[in-house]
């Protein structure tokens, strides 16, 4: 390993908590709580917002002008290509989880993905699964926990990496690392900087619409991101299953 990948690393992950919620911020509502529930679900709020100050400062220093000069001198198509690229890796993982999530359905379309797009792709760097109308389904280990009643456990915010509860980030730095190709590649830190600094740099304008939603921006993200969560679990069924939820609770009201 030489100096160049632990430099860029470092640069790289400090920026990580901002990817895993900036690119949902801009397709959620934001979830209302009361200081019962507030309390309940983020017990340990004091150090997190010490978390939160400390990782808002590290991408406003290093992080953020590093993806500005990414984005200014990389090709839209390369910026596109690399995208593509590290997508088609997670589909590997998201095919496995969908299979242990007994979703024979979405695993299937998401091998289809990696196939088309490893193939007739150039190993990714076009998405012509999509061109194909093979659908996309996200799914990590913290979704496949869920899916088996798994609790979600309290909120944290956890220090480079960002927005958390305590399933997903047991889920994140255990099995979810075993599903990803690059954990087994001998240049795996080089790439894992590449695809935060990437990541980073697609952000920008969702970055800006987060910045207008509270005066408190540590409750607009954790409320933001417990939702776009919770989306995630229900396969974005999240209204209907709430609306299901009260169905349920008023015919035993009725039959009491």
């Amino acid at each position: 390993m030489t100096f160049l990948h632990l430099n860029i690393l470092f640069k790289g992950i400090l920026f990580l908590f901002l990817v895993t919620f900036l690119s949902a911020c801009s397709h959620s509502n934001t979830v209302s709580m009361n200081t019962g529930s507030v309390t309940k679900i983020d017990p340990y709020e004091k150090v997190n917002r010490r978390i939160f100050k400390f990782n808002t400062g590290l991408d406003s220093y290093l992080v953020k002008p590093a993806a500005k000069a990414y984005k200014a001198v990389t090709p839209e198509i390369v910026d596109h290509s690399v995208s593509n690229f590290f997508n088609n890796l997670d589909d590997v993982s998201s095919a496995v989880n969908s299979l242990l999530q007994a979703k024979p359905g979405p695993a299937l379309m998401n091998t289809e993905r990696v196939i088309f797009n490893s193939t007739i792709g150039l190993g990714g760097l076009f998405d012509v699964a999509s061109i194909f109308g093979i659908d996309r389904y996200d799914e990590d280990f913290g979704q496949t926990l869920a899916h088996w009643g798994v609790k979600p456990g309290p909120y944290v915010m956890l220090p480079f990496f960002g927005p958390s509860t305590v399933r997903d980030a047991t889920a994140k730095f255990t099995v979810d690392g075993l599903f990803n190709p690059i954990s087994y590649h001998k240049e795996k830190l080089a790439f894992t900087a590449l695809r935060l600094l990437d990541k980073r740099a697609d952000i920008f304008d969702d970055e800006e619409a987060f910045k207008h939603l509270s005066e408190d921006q540590y409750s607009a993200l954790r409320d933001l991101w417990l939702q776009h969560r919770t989306s995630e679990i229900r396969d974005g069924k999240g209204d209907e299953q709430e609306q299901s939820d009260l169905i349920d609770e008023l015919e035993a009201l009725d039959d009491d």
